[in-house]
Protein backbone atom coordinates (compact mmCIF):
# COMPACT_ATOMS: atom_id res chain seq x y z
CA UNK A 1 0.00 0.00 0.00
CA UNK A 2 3.18 2.28 0.86
CA UNK A 3 4.84 2.03 -2.08
CA UNK A 4 1.55 2.02 -4.02
CA UNK A 5 1.37 5.68 -2.77
CA UNK A 6 5.25 6.65 -3.46
CA UNK A 7 4.24 5.96 -7.11
CA UNK A 8 0.91 7.91 -7.26
CA UNK A 9 2.90 10.75 -5.95
CA UNK A 10 4.61 11.69 -9.28
CA UNK A 11 1.04 11.54 -10.94
CA UNK A 12 -0.92 13.93 -8.51
CA UNK A 13 2.35 16.27 -8.91
CA UNK A 14 2.18 16.21 -12.83
CA UNK A 15 -1.91 16.55 -12.71
CA UNK A 16 -1.06 19.76 -10.24
CA UNK A 17 1.31 21.13 -12.71
CA UNK A 18 -1.13 20.82 -15.38
CA UNK A 19 -4.18 22.42 -13.71
CA UNK A 20 -2.22 25.06 -12.23
CA UNK A 21 -0.85 25.72 -15.86
CA UNK A 22 -4.59 25.71 -17.41
CA UNK A 23 -5.63 27.81 -14.31
CA UNK A 24 -2.95 30.33 -15.37
CA UNK A 25 -4.36 30.93 -19.28
CA UNK A 26 -7.69 31.05 -18.27
CA UNK A 27 -6.89 33.78 -16.02
CA UNK A 28 -5.19 35.12 -19.07
CA UNK A 29 -7.76 34.75 -20.85
CA UNK A 30 -10.20 36.13 -19.36
CA UNK A 31 -8.02 38.97 -18.75
CA UNK A 32 -7.63 39.60 -21.95
CA UNK A 33 -11.27 39.39 -22.76
CA UNK A 34 -12.03 41.94 -19.82
CA UNK A 35 -9.44 44.58 -21.44
CA UNK A 36 -11.39 43.48 -25.33
CA UNK A 37 -14.54 43.98 -23.92
CA UNK A 38 -13.58 47.73 -22.32
CA UNK A 39 -11.71 48.74 -24.99
CA UNK A 40 -14.11 47.97 -27.62
CA UNK A 41 -16.84 49.10 -25.37
CA UNK A 42 -15.08 52.80 -24.84
CA UNK A 43 -14.20 52.87 -28.58
CA UNK A 44 -17.97 52.62 -29.73
CA UNK A 45 -18.85 55.08 -26.76
CA UNK A 46 -16.10 57.20 -28.35
CA UNK A 47 -17.73 56.82 -32.03
CA UNK A 48 -21.71 57.13 -31.12
CA UNK A 49 -20.14 61.04 -30.08
CA UNK A 50 -20.67 59.82 -26.68
CA UNK A 51 -17.36 61.41 -25.09
CA UNK A 52 -17.93 61.12 -21.27
CA UNK A 53 -18.69 57.66 -21.37
CA UNK A 54 -15.73 56.55 -23.61
CA UNK A 55 -13.51 58.36 -20.98
CA UNK A 56 -15.02 56.34 -17.91
CA UNK A 57 -14.62 53.31 -19.74
CA UNK A 58 -11.19 53.77 -21.08
CA UNK A 59 -9.61 54.85 -18.23
CA UNK A 60 -10.84 51.47 -16.47
CA UNK A 61 -8.44 49.97 -18.78
CA UNK A 62 -5.39 51.13 -16.53
CA UNK A 63 -6.63 48.82 -14.05
CA UNK A 64 -6.44 46.04 -16.04
CA UNK A 65 -3.43 46.95 -17.82
CA UNK A 66 -1.36 49.34 -16.86
CA UNK A 67 0.89 49.14 -20.58
CA UNK A 68 -1.92 50.99 -22.10
CA UNK A 69 -0.21 54.71 -20.49
CA UNK A 70 1.24 55.71 -23.44
CA UNK A 71 -2.52 55.08 -24.92
CA UNK A 72 -4.03 57.09 -22.29
CA UNK A 73 -1.32 60.06 -22.58
CA UNK A 74 -2.08 59.99 -26.10
CA UNK A 75 -6.06 59.79 -25.92
CA UNK A 76 -6.03 62.96 -23.49
CA UNK A 77 -3.70 65.06 -26.19
CA UNK A 78 -6.22 63.97 -27.96
CA UNK A 79 -8.63 65.61 -26.19
CA UNK A 80 -7.01 68.65 -25.47
CA UNK A 81 -6.63 69.24 -29.25
CA UNK A 82 -9.90 69.08 -30.22
CA UNK A 83 -10.81 71.72 -27.03
CA UNK A 84 -11.98 69.51 -24.37
CA UNK A 85 -9.92 70.33 -21.53
CA UNK A 86 -11.74 68.95 -18.81
CA UNK A 87 -11.65 65.48 -20.25
CA UNK A 88 -7.90 65.70 -20.92
CA UNK A 89 -7.28 66.57 -17.41
CA UNK A 90 -9.63 64.00 -16.14
CA UNK A 91 -7.66 61.46 -18.18
CA UNK A 92 -4.44 62.79 -17.38
CA UNK A 93 -4.80 63.26 -13.78
CA UNK A 94 -6.03 59.67 -12.95
CA UNK A 95 -2.51 58.52 -14.88
CA UNK A 96 -0.59 60.81 -12.41
CA UNK A 97 -2.38 60.05 -9.30
CA UNK A 98 -1.48 56.26 -10.20
CA UNK A 99 1.21 54.71 -7.19
CA UNK A 100 1.96 52.06 -9.58
CA UNK A 101 3.25 54.52 -12.88
CA UNK A 102 6.90 53.52 -13.71
CA UNK A 103 8.70 57.44 -12.75
CA UNK A 104 9.07 57.96 -16.99
CA UNK A 105 5.12 57.37 -17.26
CA UNK A 106 4.40 59.61 -14.68
CA UNK A 107 6.26 62.32 -15.81
CA UNK A 108 5.53 61.71 -19.43
CA UNK A 109 1.87 62.20 -17.87
CA UNK A 110 2.41 65.49 -16.06
CA UNK A 111 3.89 66.87 -18.67
CA UNK A 112 0.75 66.48 -20.93
CA UNK A 113 -1.60 67.69 -17.53
CA UNK A 114 0.77 70.34 -17.01
CA UNK A 115 -0.04 71.59 -20.76
CA UNK A 116 -3.43 70.99 -19.95
CA UNK A 117 -3.85 73.21 -16.98
CA UNK A 118 -2.18 75.99 -19.29
CA UNK A 119 -4.36 75.52 -22.15
CA UNK A 120 -7.27 76.19 -19.11
CA UNK A 121 -5.59 78.76 -18.25
CA UNK A 122 -5.38 77.08 -14.60
CA UNK A 123 -1.60 78.57 -14.28
CA UNK A 124 -1.16 78.34 -10.87
CA UNK A 125 -1.87 74.32 -11.03
CA UNK A 126 0.14 74.35 -14.49
CA UNK A 127 3.19 76.15 -12.40
CA UNK A 128 3.07 73.51 -9.91
CA UNK A 129 3.01 70.46 -12.33
CA UNK A 130 6.09 71.88 -14.30
CA UNK A 131 7.78 73.10 -10.86
CA UNK A 132 7.89 68.92 -10.28
CA UNK A 133 9.66 68.06 -14.16
CA UNK A 134 12.58 70.47 -13.41
CA UNK A 135 14.29 67.72 -11.89
CA UNK A 136 14.06 65.75 -14.93
CA UNK A 137 16.42 64.75 -17.40
CA UNK A 138 14.22 64.55 -20.22
CA UNK A 139 11.76 67.17 -19.36
CA UNK A 140 13.05 70.27 -17.71
CA UNK A 141 13.74 72.04 -20.65
CA UNK A 142 10.21 71.73 -21.54
CA UNK A 143 9.09 72.59 -17.74
CA UNK A 144 11.44 75.58 -18.20
CA UNK A 145 9.98 76.94 -20.95
CA UNK A 146 6.40 76.62 -20.20
CA UNK A 147 7.66 78.35 -16.59
CA UNK A 148 8.60 81.05 -18.58
CA UNK A 149 5.84 81.50 -20.47
CA UNK A 150 3.69 81.73 -17.04
CA UNK A 151 5.95 84.00 -15.42
CA UNK A 152 5.82 86.23 -18.33
CA UNK A 153 2.27 85.91 -18.71
CA UNK A 154 1.31 86.86 -15.15
CA UNK A 155 4.32 89.23 -14.92
CA UNK A 156 6.07 87.21 -11.67
CA UNK A 157 9.84 88.71 -12.29
CA UNK A 158 11.21 87.79 -9.54
CA UNK A 159 9.73 84.26 -9.91
CA UNK A 160 10.95 84.27 -13.42
CA UNK A 161 14.57 85.81 -12.07
CA UNK A 162 14.72 82.81 -9.74
CA UNK A 163 14.14 80.36 -12.43
CA UNK A 164 16.32 81.45 -14.91
CA UNK A 165 19.50 81.95 -11.99
CA UNK A 166 18.74 78.21 -10.92
CA UNK A 167 18.79 76.91 -14.48
CA UNK A 168 22.32 78.66 -14.94
CA UNK A 169 23.30 77.30 -12.30
CA UNK A 170 22.58 73.69 -12.73
CA UNK A 171 23.04 73.70 -16.07
CA UNK A 172 25.06 76.14 -17.47
CA UNK A 173 24.47 79.42 -19.07
CA UNK A 174 23.76 79.82 -22.88
CA UNK A 175 22.74 82.73 -25.26
CA UNK A 176 19.00 82.30 -24.85
CA UNK A 177 18.64 82.00 -21.28
CA UNK A 178 20.90 84.82 -20.82
CA UNK A 179 19.26 87.00 -23.01
CA UNK A 180 16.39 86.04 -20.83
CA UNK A 181 17.17 86.89 -17.78
CA UNK A 182 19.09 90.60 -18.84
CA UNK A 183 15.17 91.00 -20.05
CA UNK A 184 13.56 89.71 -16.76
CA UNK A 185 16.23 92.04 -14.49
CA UNK A 186 15.13 94.74 -16.76
CA UNK A 187 11.34 94.31 -16.09
CA UNK A 188 11.72 94.57 -12.10
CA UNK A 189 13.56 97.34 -12.40
CA UNK A 190 10.45 98.81 -14.14
CA UNK A 191 8.73 97.45 -11.57
CA UNK A 192 11.16 99.37 -8.75
CA UNK A 193 11.21 102.78 -10.71
CA UNK A 194 7.66 102.81 -10.52
CA UNK A 195 7.71 102.13 -6.84
CA UNK A 196 10.38 104.67 -6.54
CA UNK A 197 13.16 102.20 -5.79
CA UNK A 198 15.55 103.79 -7.60
CA UNK A 199 18.92 102.01 -5.61
CA UNK A 200 16.83 98.76 -5.95
CA UNK A 201 16.59 99.46 -9.77
CA UNK A 202 19.99 99.82 -10.37
CA UNK A 203 21.17 97.42 -8.75
CA UNK A 204 18.80 95.20 -11.06
CA UNK A 205 20.24 96.63 -14.32
CA UNK A 206 23.65 95.94 -13.30
CA UNK A 207 22.57 92.43 -13.22
CA UNK A 208 21.57 92.78 -16.72
CA UNK A 209 24.05 94.19 -18.07
CA UNK A 210 26.44 91.19 -16.65
CA UNK A 211 24.30 88.68 -17.61
CA UNK A 212 23.66 89.54 -21.43
CA UNK A 213 27.22 91.57 -22.96
CA UNK A 214 25.27 92.44 -25.77
CA UNK A 215 22.22 93.64 -24.14
CA UNK A 216 21.56 97.30 -25.03
CA UNK A 217 18.29 97.77 -23.31
CA UNK A 218 19.90 97.88 -19.66
CA UNK A 219 22.17 101.04 -21.25
CA UNK A 220 19.36 102.53 -22.77
CA UNK A 221 17.15 102.39 -18.90
CA UNK A 222 20.74 103.60 -17.06
CA UNK A 223 20.79 106.56 -19.55
CA UNK A 224 17.57 107.47 -19.05
CA UNK A 225 17.80 107.56 -15.33
CA UNK A 226 20.77 109.62 -15.72
CA UNK A 227 19.31 111.89 -17.64
CA UNK A 228 16.19 112.82 -15.60
CA UNK A 229 18.84 113.43 -12.77
CA UNK A 230 21.04 115.94 -15.04
CA UNK A 231 23.90 113.70 -14.67
CA UNK A 232 24.77 114.61 -18.37
CA UNK A 233 28.22 113.10 -18.40
CA UNK A 234 27.21 109.75 -17.04
CA UNK A 235 23.89 109.79 -19.36
CA UNK A 236 26.37 110.56 -22.55
CA UNK A 237 28.05 107.35 -21.36
CA UNK A 238 25.62 105.06 -20.97
CA UNK A 239 24.03 106.13 -24.53
CA UNK A 240 27.47 105.61 -26.13
CA UNK A 241 27.72 101.99 -24.65
CA UNK A 242 24.22 101.06 -26.78
CA UNK A 243 26.47 101.31 -29.99
CA UNK A 244 29.44 99.92 -28.38
CA UNK A 245 27.13 96.64 -27.82
CA UNK A 246 25.07 96.79 -30.87
CA UNK A 247 25.40 99.02 -33.61
CA UNK A 248 21.30 98.66 -35.16
CA UNK A 249 20.05 100.00 -31.62
CA UNK A 250 22.21 103.12 -31.89
CA UNK A 251 19.32 105.07 -33.35
CA UNK A 252 17.42 104.72 -30.21
CA UNK A 253 19.75 106.43 -28.25
CA UNK A 254 20.73 109.17 -30.61
CA UNK A 255 17.78 111.15 -29.76
CA UNK A 256 18.90 111.09 -25.91
CA UNK A 257 22.25 112.07 -27.10
CA UNK A 258 20.96 115.20 -29.26
CA UNK A 259 19.14 116.12 -25.91
CA UNK A 260 22.37 116.02 -23.85
CA UNK A 261 24.14 118.30 -26.91
CA UNK A 262 20.87 120.81 -26.28
CA UNK A 263 21.16 120.77 -22.33
CA UNK A 264 25.30 121.02 -22.58
CA UNK A 265 25.09 122.94 -25.46
CA UNK A 266 28.22 120.80 -26.93
CA UNK A 267 27.41 119.94 -30.04
CA UNK A 268 31.14 119.37 -31.22
CA UNK A 269 31.01 116.43 -28.45
CA UNK A 270 27.59 115.52 -29.71
CA UNK A 271 28.87 115.23 -33.52
CA UNK A 272 31.95 113.36 -32.82
CA UNK A 273 30.29 110.38 -30.83
CA UNK A 274 27.77 110.64 -34.03
CA UNK A 275 30.37 110.18 -36.33
CA UNK A 276 32.38 107.82 -34.37
CA UNK A 277 29.37 105.23 -34.25
CA UNK A 278 28.12 106.33 -37.82
CA UNK A 279 25.28 104.43 -38.79
CA UNK A 280 23.34 104.47 -42.06
CA UNK A 281 19.53 105.25 -40.60
CA UNK A 282 17.40 108.65 -41.02
CA UNK A 283 17.93 109.51 -37.26
CA UNK A 284 21.74 109.63 -37.79
CA UNK A 285 21.77 111.82 -40.56
CA UNK A 286 18.86 113.95 -39.48
CA UNK A 287 20.95 114.33 -36.32
CA UNK A 288 23.52 115.60 -38.18
CA UNK A 289 21.13 118.32 -40.18
CA UNK A 290 20.25 119.38 -36.64
CA UNK A 291 23.95 120.06 -36.07
CA UNK A 292 24.17 121.90 -38.90
CA UNK A 293 21.17 124.22 -38.44
CA UNK A 294 22.80 125.10 -34.64
CA UNK A 295 25.56 126.40 -36.77
CA UNK A 296 23.03 127.93 -38.67
CA UNK A 297 23.78 126.48 -41.92
CA UNK A 298 21.20 125.81 -43.61
CA UNK A 299 21.97 126.54 -46.78
CA UNK A 300 24.49 123.19 -46.80
CA UNK A 301 21.75 121.32 -44.19
CA UNK A 302 19.55 121.05 -46.77
CA UNK A 303 22.27 120.27 -49.53
CA UNK A 304 23.80 117.41 -47.15
CA UNK A 305 20.18 115.98 -46.27
CA UNK A 306 19.38 115.71 -49.94
CA UNK A 307 22.94 113.93 -50.59
CA UNK A 308 21.71 111.67 -47.79
CA UNK A 309 18.50 111.11 -49.29
CA UNK A 310 19.60 109.61 -52.63
CA UNK A 311 21.68 107.27 -50.97
CA UNK A 312 19.13 106.20 -48.15
CA UNK A 313 15.60 107.82 -48.87
CA UNK A 314 13.49 107.85 -45.90
CA UNK A 315 9.93 109.63 -45.59
CA UNK A 316 11.48 111.05 -42.60
CA UNK A 317 14.58 112.80 -44.19
CA UNK A 318 11.89 113.90 -47.03
CA UNK A 319 9.55 115.31 -44.48
CA UNK A 320 12.60 117.72 -42.74
CA UNK A 321 13.83 118.19 -46.00
CA UNK A 322 10.25 119.91 -47.26
CA UNK A 323 10.17 121.74 -43.93
CA UNK A 324 14.33 123.29 -44.80
CA UNK A 325 13.26 124.33 -48.11
CA UNK A 326 9.72 125.72 -47.30
CA UNK A 327 11.96 128.09 -44.51
CA UNK A 328 13.92 129.25 -47.42
CA UNK A 329 11.47 129.81 -50.33
CA UNK A 330 10.21 133.70 -50.42
CA UNK A 331 6.91 132.63 -53.04
CA UNK A 332 3.85 131.97 -50.61
CA UNK A 333 2.29 129.76 -53.15
CA UNK A 334 5.20 127.33 -53.48
CA UNK A 335 5.71 127.64 -49.63
CA UNK A 336 2.15 126.69 -49.15
CA UNK A 337 2.17 123.67 -51.73
CA UNK A 338 5.13 122.24 -49.77
CA UNK A 339 3.92 122.58 -46.84
CA UNK A 340 0.87 121.05 -47.56
CA UNK A 341 2.34 118.01 -48.69
CA UNK A 342 4.34 117.93 -46.38
CA UNK A 343 1.23 117.64 -43.50
CA UNK A 344 0.47 114.74 -45.76
CA UNK A 345 3.49 113.07 -45.17
CA UNK A 346 3.23 113.59 -41.84
CA UNK A 347 0.14 111.99 -41.90
CA UNK A 348 1.33 108.97 -44.01
CA UNK A 349 3.96 108.27 -41.54
CA UNK A 350 1.75 108.17 -38.52
CA UNK A 351 0.08 105.57 -39.96
CA UNK A 352 3.38 103.43 -40.55
CA UNK A 353 5.03 101.00 -38.08
CA UNK A 354 8.28 102.14 -36.59
CA UNK A 355 9.25 98.44 -35.34
CA UNK A 356 8.73 94.83 -36.81
CA UNK A 357 9.43 91.68 -34.99
CA UNK A 358 11.98 89.72 -37.30
CA UNK A 359 10.26 86.62 -36.28
CA UNK A 360 6.48 86.91 -36.59
CA UNK A 361 6.55 90.34 -38.54
CA UNK A 362 4.15 91.70 -36.03
CA UNK A 363 4.68 95.77 -35.76
CA UNK A 364 3.72 98.56 -34.53
CA UNK A 365 4.48 102.14 -33.21
CA UNK A 366 5.92 100.83 -29.88
CA UNK A 367 8.57 99.28 -29.18
CA UNK A 368 7.88 96.05 -26.96
CA UNK A 369 10.89 93.78 -26.12
CA UNK A 370 8.89 91.23 -25.52
CA UNK A 371 6.92 90.38 -29.21
CA UNK A 372 3.02 89.93 -28.19
CA UNK A 373 2.75 87.71 -30.85
CA UNK A 374 5.74 85.14 -30.84
CA UNK A 375 6.48 85.59 -27.04
CA UNK A 376 10.19 86.15 -27.90
CA UNK A 377 12.52 88.25 -26.34
CA UNK A 378 14.62 90.80 -28.26
CA UNK A 379 13.33 90.36 -31.62
CA UNK A 380 11.59 93.64 -32.47
CA UNK A 381 13.54 96.35 -34.04
CA UNK A 382 13.84 99.79 -35.61
CA UNK A 383 12.23 99.05 -39.22
CA UNK A 384 14.44 99.90 -41.88
CA UNK A 385 14.15 101.76 -45.32
CA UNK A 386 12.02 103.69 -47.27
CA UNK A 387 8.80 103.74 -43.75
CA UNK A 388 11.90 103.44 -41.04
CA UNK A 389 15.45 104.07 -40.56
Amino acid sequence: MLELLFLLLPVAAGYGWIMGRNSVRQAQRKQSSILSKHYYKGLNFLLSDQPDKAVDTLIKMINVNSDTVETHIAMGSFFRHRGEIDRAIKVHQNLVSRDELQPAQRENALRELGHDYTQAGFLERAENAFLQLLNSDKHYLVAQQQLFSIYQTTKEWERAIELAERMVQCHGDNDDLCERLAHFYCEQASVELKNDSQGAALTLLQKAVNADEHAVRPWLMLGDIALDQKRFTDANAYFTQVAERDINWFSEAVPSLEKIAEETDDWESFQKNLEAHWQECATSYLAMVDVLMKRGETAQAAEYLLEQLRKRPTMRGFKTLMGLYIDQLSDKTTADSLRLLKELVEKQMLQRPKYRCGSCCFSGRKLYWLCPSCKKWGVVKPIKGLDGE
